[in-house]
């Protein structure tokens, strides 16, 4: 049995996020079966599983699974426990994935001093449930707040667990990425330069961590004034999630889109009208037609259709 948690662990890490859920899959199966639906073990596995649907592509999935593992882990534990404070920072990022980043923001605005004052402000999990307020008030457009609230966190998480932690890391990039959002597109950009060779050396070049900070880098490119750079690299960016995590997975689907509006924002229109008239359908079907990534890429479309025909 822990072999076989190794081994999802080691799949996950290793960029195959679909192979980690079907172990996981069948983990919490064995569990459920030896242990019962309830025991802290199989719970254990069931959150496993959770995470692993989200990170292999459906945020929804995995957001109505901790709908349910949260009360019941409440129930067992308390509502101050470890364990239940873990579970409603995960069930709070995976209603923001899923397409609700207010209700996100405000999950976690709750969350933060809880689980501050029950393990303490440099604790882990604290530092994470800060972090992931400022990625999700940001997300529901404050970009102040999230870059101010960033800003503290890194130096805390440098700090706590080093600089070049992988969560320290994960708060450098997303750091970056509001320093643009804050109207700052030459330091986010060359925040970004220096942070990513560090990731694809500490996650790997095909992590999803790392590919979301070159995400981030073309972004912020593009803003600092080199439309055809970041649309080659968006281009290039899609082209990789796709071969790593499928075709229609949410982040390649987001990098496609952004790979649309790059072409467009390059000068060539018709290129960008013609890509997003075929991705927004897909996109209304794999994420739902009222996910925030599937309204903006409708809007470009619009967007870029008007300017066709002037």
């Amino acid at each position: 049995m822990v072999a076989h948690e190794h081994l999802a662990l080691w799949a996950g890490h290793a960029g195959e996020p679909s192979v980690a859920r079907d172990i996981w899959l069948e983990n919490a199966l064995i569990k459920e079966k030896k242990f019962g639906r309830e025991h802290p073990k199989t719970l254990a596995a069931r959150h496993n599983l959770a995470r692993w649907i989200g990170i292999a592509g459906d945020p929804a999935a995995a957001r109505d699974l901790y709908l349910e593992l949260v009360p019941i882990t409440q129930r067992i534990f308390g509502e101050y426990h470890h364990n239940t404070l873990v579970l409603k920072d995960s069930l709070a990022g995976w209603i923001g994935e899923a397409g609700d980043a207010a209700t996100a923001r405000d999950l976690y605005l709750r969350l933060v001093p809880i689980t501050e004052q029950v393990l303490g402000p440099d604790h882990p999990t604290t530092l994470t449930a800060y972090n992931n307020y400022a990625h999700w008030a940001g997300i529901a457009g404050d970009a102040e707040t999230a870059r101010d609230q960033l800003c503290a966190v890194v130096q805390t998480r440098a700090r706590v667990l080093g600089p070049e932690h992988r969560n320290t890391l994960i708060s450098r990039n997303n750091l970056a990425g509001y320093v643009g959002a804050a109207g700052d597109a030459s330091t986010a950009r060359d925040q970004l330069t220096h942070l990513l060779p560090i990731m694809e050396r500490v996650f790997g070049p095909e992590h999803l961590e790392t590919l979301s900070a070159r995400g981030n880098l073309n972004r912020w490119i593009g803003m600092a004034g080199d439309p055809a750079t970041a649309r080659d690299r968006y281009v290039d960016l899609a082209l990789l999630l796709g071969r790593v995590y499928g075709p229609e997975h949410p982040h390649t689907l987001t990098a496609r889109s952004n790979s649309a509006e790059w072409i467009g924002l390059a000068g060539d229109i018709d290129t960008a009208r013609n890509h997003l008239d075929e991705l927004v359908p897909i996109m209304e079907r794999v994420l739902g037609p009222k996910h925030p990534e599937t309204l903006t890429a409708r809007e470009h479309f619009g967007k870029w259709t008007h300017s066709q025909h002037h």
